[in-house]
């Protein structure tokens, strides 16, 4: 029960980040955003995907990535980089989320120097360096996932949630090598 009520929360924040922004999900038809304005030209014409650009345009940061944020982590990252891709200005969270739709897009490289770039904007971002824990783990190297781990602890302790899901991620990485 507890699942369900996680996931209808999560259907409901989807829905209002795209409310915020004044357009529909398209996960009923698969296609992109979708805006009552741009609805009068045919779904994925030139018209159609200049109009959804426009939009994205007048938005301000904040309203990109909470679309972003929320697409992504309900797996739908090519959406969510549209969206994060669109902010004026790149941020350590804008860039972490980034990164995260990224690497879960399976291009874990690229998305290590999104997690970099926002690490030298603030070394204290633990939630990129959990995530750049993550990318090392995809790569294979546990040594490097246990330094940010270190660092996420220097940094909030270890009882942050940050802490707590790299060092699962650890744990499972580490059990499913044994």
């Amino acid at each position: 029960m507890m699942g369900r009520s996680k996931r209808a929360v999560g259907i409901v924040l989807t829905v209002s980040a795209f409310a915020a922004l004044g357009v529909m999900g398209a996960q009923a038809k698969g296609i992109a955003p979708l805006n009552v304005q741009c609805d009068r030209h045919a779904k994925a014409s030139s018209q159609w995907n200049d109009c959804i650009a426009a939009l994205r345009l007048h938005k301000s940061d904040s309203e990109l990535f909470y679309a972003g944020y929320w697409l992504a982590k309900n797996g739908r990252y090519q959406e969510a980089l549209q969206f994060l891709n669109s902010t004026k200005v790149k941020n350590e969270r804008i860039l972490t989320y980034i990164g995260f739709a990224t690497r879960k897009s399976g291009d874990i490289k690229t998305a290590m120097g999104f997690y970099a770039k926002a690490l030298a904007l603030n070394p204290d971002f633990t939630i990129a360096r959990s995530y750049l824990g993550e990318a090392y783990l995809s790569l294979g190297d546990p040594d490097k996932a246990r330094a940010e781990l270190s660092e996420i602890s220097n940094r909030c302790g270890i009882s942050c949630a940050e802490y707590k899901e790299l060092e699962d991620a650890i744990a499972k990485h580490t059990a499913t090598r044994s």
